[in-house]
């Protein structure tokens, strides 16, 4: 290991090699340093931990808990490059652009933005002196499961809500990103009292147990829907709340009459952004024949163009797939695409020279519903582009998918795209872009894409236990 890998935050969260498990460098594939491999006991010593810590936290009312949150805000952003460097090597999205640097300031402004949210008791209902109000009071302990696509930032979305309710958090990395939130965690304990935040750094056993422990009063989860459907059959036991954001396979239509040059850079990191590897990126795109040609084109060039290679590159913006799984599904869909007869306009290989796990930024055209590449959810640097001519039927093929997490409507008419855009099974659909979130802006899936709303006022009541006061 260098020398840049062995100081600061990442020194304070490895452990020897002799006691760990190896977490290579996306790109290279080197090691960076070793995780601390923990189990389920050291989960039931979390829970019980955070269980014991939580009354105390909770006393402290929300004006200190904002307080305290605004503090680990400016230590976040006091050690966001040491912070951006190891996201970079881990997870290996580049330094600039859309990726490492953006996920920890963003880590930092959702963290206060959880701060600042104001939550008053709701008066619901009043007649002279009848008068019922909704209280919302700490849950308890909350159980978060982070992904490891945007590792840092989806650990905020789940812990800095719950911290401000008054609850205590047990978080559990991906396996595949442990280090980036064990050193956020760092962080977050320099300010916080003891078990209030614990990271448990275990592998899918671990994982599941947090599903179904009966010390748990709430579990969040981002990830597949698979294992959505898994942690939902196990928290059965103890009735645990839950918030599912789980996949997406979002679409996107771009209506006729379209200026195609003025959402090319819009549209093109609505479906690249992070690689592609973001659960409400754009993963395909329905376009009107008028502009298909022009859309396909422009997208091309621009993947063709858009600089890849090594995160710590402060020339790339994209990066190389995050695990052998995932370069592996993508390239299965790809090629099962080229067999059926889609053009490759762009990308359709892997990129060995820049590292084992780069492939080509990837336009498909000439393709249709009932291809693996549009029914099933990429998570990588491919966009299949299918040609439509009825917006009607734009939206019923657009709406065909299990899934509703995200979607997005593209035109130079308003009023047209709102039409469309309330038309469309997504638990939100954007306008002239896709996948802009914002810290007061309810976000959340519908079908199989998950339930619960993370976010603003919504995302605080999500973390608590509503109370109706009658007199």
């Amino acid at each position: 290991m260098t020398e840049r890998t062995t100081t600061g935050i990442l020194a304070a969260v490895t452990v020897p090699e002799s006691e760990g498990r190896a977490i290579p460098d996306a790109a290279t594939r080197e090691v960076i340093g070793y995780a601390p491999v923990h189990t389920t006991d050291d989960l039931d010593r979390a829970i019980a931990a955070a269980r014991a810590a939580q009354p105390a936290w909770n006393a402290i009312g929300h004006g200190e808990r904002s307080r305290v949150l605004h503090a680990i805000a400016d230590e976040i952003e006091a050690n966001a490059e040491e912070l951006a460097q190891l996201l970079s090597r881990e997870q290996g999205k580049p330094l600039n652009g859309p990726n490492a640097r953006f996920e920890v300031g963003a880590a930092a402004a959702w963290t206060r933005a959880a701060a600042d949210t104001p939550i008053e008791p709701e008066v619901v209902f009043e007649n002279g002196p009848a008068r019922a109000e909704v209280h919302y009071d700490a849950l308890g302990v909350v159980g978060a499961i982070n992904p490891w696509n945007w590792p840092m930032m989806i650990a905020v979305w789940q812990i800095a809500p719950s911290l401000r309710m008054g609850n205590t958090v047990v978080t559990k990395p991906s396996e595949y990103t442990p280090l980036s939130v064990l050193a956020l965690a760092e962080v977050f304990n320099r300010h916080l009292p003891e078990g209030v935040l614990t990271a448990i750094a275990g592998d899918r056993e671990v994982g599941a147990a947090i599903a179904a422990h009966p010390g748990l009063d709430k579990i969040m989860f981002t990830g597949s829907t698979a294992t959505g459907r898994r942690i939902v059959e196990s928290s059965a036991h103890n009735l645990a709340r839950l918030t599912l954001e789980l996949g997406g396979n979002d679409a996107g239509i771009v209506l006729p009459g379209t200026d195609v040059s003025a959402i090319a850079q819009d549209l093109f990191w609505g479906v690249f952004i992070n690689t592609g590897q973001t659960c409400a990126a754009l993963k395909r795109l329905y376009v009107h024949d008028s502009i298909y040609d022009e859309v396909v084109d422009t997208l091309a060039e621009m993947a063709r163009t858009t600089p890849m290679g090594g995160g710590l590159d402060e020339g790339n913006v994209l990066g190389p797939l995050q695990n052998e799984k995932q370069f592996d599904i993508v390239t299965r869909l790809v090629d099962d695409a080229r067999s059926r007869g889609a053009r490759i306009v762009a990308g359709g290989e892997p990129a060995p020279e820049l590292g084992p796990l780069f492939y080509r930024t990837t336009v498909v055209a000439d393709i249709e519903d009932g291809a693996a590449l549009v029914d099933e959810e990429q998570f990588g640097p491919a966009i299949p582009v299918i040609r439509y001519s009825d917006v009607d039927d734009a939206v019923a093929r657009a709406n065909a998918s299990e899934q509703g997490l995200g979607a997005s409507v593209w035109s130079a008419d308003p009023d047209a795209a709102v039409e469309v855009a309330r038309r469309l099974e997504a638990g939100t659909v954007w306008i002239n872009n896709h996948g802009a979130i914002n810290p007061q802006v309810p976000f959340g899936g519908i079908k199989a894409s998950g339930y619960g709303q993370e976010f603003g006022v919504a995302g605080l009541k999500a973390v608590a236990a509503p109370k109706v006061i009658s007199r």
